[in-house]
């Protein structure tokens, strides 16, 4: 390795150091308030972002579509005049979402008040999402509960997506749709779900990446610790 390379080398370990010792210098208590700050600002705006109308609909990061399975059925209505049909059931699988979303606050407050100071400092010092696997793993089977009514009760109130559900069921029977595709209310279910954790993972990332921006003391001397 010449001069450069050695020097390269010295430098970052320099800054490993530099950081580890500044990080060191805040409490443990530090580390978990500044996680539970993000954690919790980063999840209201999630879900105020995606449960209100058009959150899901008209945003393409987590516009929720047809099953995959389906579009086929969709080209062929769009063929021969029917495309307004198919709109209407694709913006009522997104209200549906845009509707169980709100639901999801409550809960994932309480999950950031039960995080102990184990799981703060390993979700400190982990990946850029690190906080929204830990939402994951704690929440997503219980706001599947709470979700697959609120959206079942959505879709009940269209027509359509009746209509969807008998034909879906005889599709998938003889192999011409998915079988996980067949229940759209656990479609869409699943993708409101995908869409939460998704953007909870992106506002994670802008306050990981943005510290300063947040008007919080404690997530800029957390986070900004380990940006130095």
């Amino acid at each position: 390795m010449g001069r450069a390379g050695w020097a390269i080398c010295a430098t970052a370990l320099l800054w490993a150091a530099a950081a580890s010792a500044q990080l060191s210098r805040l409490t443990e208590a530090d580390a978990a308030a500044g996680l539970k700050a993000a954690l919790e600002q980063g999840a209201q705006a999630a879900v105020k972002k995606l449960g209100r109308t058009d959150g899901f609909f008209a945003n393409p990061r987590v516009h929720i579509p047809l099953p995959e399975s389906a579009q086929r059925a969709e080209k062929l209505m769009r063929r021969f005049g029917m495309g307004d049909y198919a709109d209407e059931l694709i913006v009522t699988l997104n209200r549906a979402a845009e509707q169980a979303v709100p639901e999801a606050r409550q809960l994932l407050v309480d999950s950031v008040s039960k995080m102990g100071v184990r799981d703060a400092k390993d979700i400190l010092t982990g990946g850029n999402t690190a906080a929204t696997a830990y939402f994951k793993r704690t929440t997503r089977s219980t706001l599947h509960g709470r979700f697959l009514p609120i959206v079942r009760g959505a879709t009940a109130k269209v027509q359509l997506a009746q209509v969807y559900g008998r034909y879906a069921d005889k599709a998938a029977r003889v192999g011409l749709l998915r079988e996980e595709d067949a229940d759209l209310d656990e479609y869409v279910t699943q993708k409101a779900l995908d869409g939460l954790y998704f953007m909870i993972g992106e506002e994670e990332k802008r306050i990981r990446a943005h510290p300063l921006e947040t008007g919080s003391s404690i997530l800029r001397e957390v986070f900004g610790a380990l940006r130095r």
